[in-house]
């Protein structure tokens, strides 16, 4: 018999005094708990020796109907610092497992705050059998049903089961979503870094969400390197607390923050209307709206489903809430009115066939912006190509060129006109027809090309296929946005490339003040 430890929490974030409660089923009568900061080093703050554990039962479809175990341990969150804390179980019989805790201040002590990326882990998690993508099965004790009609994607997943093993923690130090090297001649598209995490043990599909060793991770330990404090939430926090960026001078996305909820999104607009600031050190952001019910116990994103077969689209006083692409025109909202750019117009880069021999940098076209200051670049230089830069999923904006020969925004599906775009590289939102593709399959083809284009056909998947990741800032309200349009900047920071670092202060600098 497999041996295996898990857990859930009733909360994903809480401040100090507010307690957590933990849901446990192990193989073993007994477990150790530790809870940890994690950042450049891993900081314990909290140990419980001897907590008793049981085996308890889990339903089929756990991903969506939730385990429902018992409450077996809870603990106050203490005087700790804000941050992203690892719930490690540590079971009699040698297992492991483990959870997360992102610890809020009780009110704002830094002037920025990240928010940490959890509807897309959400989105990704598959415990219990599924996630927003594809069907797993499992893990032990998940049972799996039966009926092989029961084996589909997910359009509701409940929070209330644990979060898959990769999510926390990947299995291989080398996980990145994008091609180590550009393509050679003939040779066969490859899936980037998560074939060695596939090798290691774990699943693909952890790779594009979570902390621990990721995205967010690494920025965190480059900000804390720069003496830059941050406060913490997640995007739960944006939809359950209003005004809760009240205090900060700048909000910060890092990474993969695809899953946005029209409530998360409003309080991200207001605070940028009413003099707050937005960095997007993220790729695919704001891409798909997804939305919360049963008081956060039930997640929805039903994607490129929606339009068919998700019960809002068919209520005119909910159809807006329509769990699909934010650029749908049912949303009344493209993304693109907060963030300036859209995945639709971006796409991949360096993943599979996919722009397969791209440079994996940006070339650099407004000099003089002041994202640019003392970064030593010029009209046409390449940065980021040391580190794959650009790379897995990028966002950008339909563009001509003045006169002047500098590109400039077509001002459609939320793009605004006052964009200043900064640097490009190609993009594209799928493989090219090729007998050496095959690792990105299209998804939801139909409403992408509605959205962007108002109806599907040939003509426009075929445009579709030509986008740019694109780095840019623009003006809203009394506030202003920095968009790095690619998921891979924090592993810029992360390499200590000197560009990215100096074009990372200078938006923080501007973003933050003295």
């Amino acid at each position: 018999m497999s041996k295996w430890i898990w857990c859930y929490s009733d909360r994903l974030s809480a401040r100090p005094g507010e307690s957590v409660a933990l849901h446990i089923s192990a193989t073993s009568g007994s477990c150790d708990i530790e809870i940890a900061r994690l950042s450049a080093s891993r900081d314990v703050v909290f140990t419980q020796a001897g907590v008793n554990v049981e085996r308890h039962d889990t339903p089929e479809n756990a991903h969506i109907h939730g385990c429902g175990w018992p409450e077996a341990f809870r603990f106050t969150v203490g005087d700790w610092r804000p941050g992203y804390y690892e719930i490690l179980l540590r079971a009699v019989d040698g297992t492991e497992g483990r959870h997360m805790l992102c610890v809020k201040a009780a009110k704002p002590s830094a002037k920025a705050v990240i928010v940490l990326a959890t509807n897309t882990y959400h989105a990704y998690n598959s415990w219990g059998g599924a996630n927003t993508y594809v069907w797993i099965g499992g893990p032990a004790p998940a049972p799996i049903p039966a009926d092989p009609a029961q084996h589909v994607v997910a359009a509701r997943l409940s929070s209330e089961r644990p979060f898959s093993a990769g999510l926390m923690k990947p299995a291989s130090p080398k996980h990145r979503i994008v091609n180590e090297e550009r393509r050679g001649f003939r040779e066969r598209a490859q899936p980037g870094e998560v074939v060695h995490e596939v090798k290691a043990g774990g699943n693909g599909w952890d790779c594009p969400a979570g902390f621990t060793d990721k995205w967010e991770h690494a920025f965190v330990n480059w900000a804390e390197a720069e003496g830059i404090a941050l406060d913490y939430l997640t995007d739960y926090d944006l939809e359950a607390e209003p005004r809760t960026l009240d205090g900060y001078k700048a909000a910060l996305f890092v990474g993969h923050s695809e899953y946005w909820s029209r409530k998360q999104r409003e309080e991200v607009e207001r605070f940028v209307d009413q003099g707050g600031n937005a960095a997007i050190l993220s790729g695919n952001t704001c891409y798909w709206q997804c939305r919360w019910e049963d008081d956060g116990r039930t997640y929805v994103a039903y994607k490129g489903r929606a339009e068919e077969e998700d019960p809002f689209m068919a209520d005119p006083a909910k159809r807006h809430l329509t769990s699909g692409v934010w650029s749908a025109p049912w949303t009344g909202a493209p993304e693109a009115q907060i963030t300036g750019l859209s995945f639709l117009f971006g796409g991949y880069h360096r993943f599979g066939l996919c722009t397969a021999r791209g440079i994996g940098g940006y070339t650099v076209w407004r000099e003089d912006h002041w994202t640019l200051k003392d970064a030593d670049l010029y009209w046409g230089d390449v940065f980021g190509d040391d580190c794959r830069l650009v790379g897995y999923e990028n966002d950008g904006c339909p563009l001509t060129f003045g006169e002047d020969g500098l590109p400039r925004p077509v001002p459609r599906l939320g793009v605004p006109e006052n964009l200043e775009i900064i640097a490009t590289a190609p993009a594209t939102l799928g493989e090219p027809e090729s007998e050496y593709g095959g690792v990105v399959p299209p998804e939801a083809w139909g409403p992408l090309t509605r959205a962007y284009a108002g109806f599907d056909s040939p003509e426009n998947r075929a445009r579709m296929m030509r986008g740019h990741a694109v780095m840019a800032t623009f003006k809203r309200g009394k506030g202003e946005i920095f968009n790095a349009g690619t998921t891979e900047w924090a592993y810029g920071l992360q390499a200590r490339n000197p560009f990215v670092e100096r074009i990372t202060l200078n938006v923080l600098e501007r973003f933050l003040g003295p």
